[in-house]
């Protein structure tokens, strides 16, 4: 087998472009904007609503990898470099958990869900900053970033320095 399940493929790219999306968007959009913005709580309900999207998609995508049949994990020849490799793959499943959990937490503990979706009209909580699951939200947020930017290093490494056609696995053609 030389592919990823088409449907692990879909929700590679989706999920991918959502996560940056939804990343710098925190960071440099959502993070910088004054609590007494009129477009904060608009900016808030679509950054958890892509959040909310992400962790959906993220379930079906673990029960897809874990049921179907994968390719043999793309080596380096250097085992140190292949450990790694596997270990990032997991550190990623489980940052994406976390930013999923911590921004559901930040929601349910502040009123988020009501202030941004039913329309209560409450202003946002001036210690939104502060709270627990808001730090470890930005917390997970920056290991996210950098992880994904290595990702994306490793997997430039291995298309143009090793040249071992990795892009292939995750896209679309026979699987054997």
């Amino acid at each position: 087998m030389t592919r990823y399940h088409p449907a692990i493929v879909v929700l590679h790219w989706i999920m991918a472009v959502m996560i940056i999306v939804s990343l710098l968007g925190g960071k440099f959009s959502l993070k910088p904007m004054p609590l007494d913005s009129p477009d904060k709580v608009p900016t808030i309900a679509i950054h958890m609503s892509i959040g909310l999207a992400i962790g959906a998609l993220f379930l079906l995508r673990l029960g897809i990898r874990l049921a179907s049949d994968r390719p043999p994990h793309a080596t380096t020849g250097n085992d140190v470099l292949d450990w790694i490799g596997t270990a990032a793959h997991w550190v990623l499943y489980g940052l994406v958990a976390a930013m999923v959990l911590s921004g559901i937490a930040m929601a349910f503990s502040t009123g988020l869900f009501s202030i941004a979706y039913g329309g209560s009209g409450e202003p946002l909580p001036a210690n939104l900053s502060e709270i627990a699951p808001r730090l470890a939200h930005g917390l997970f947020s920056t290991l996210l970033l950098m992880l994904v930017g290595l990702h994306i290093a490793a997997a430039l490494y291995h298309q143009f320095f090793l040249r071992d056609g990795l892009f292939r696995r995750m896209w679309f053609g026979k699987r054997r």
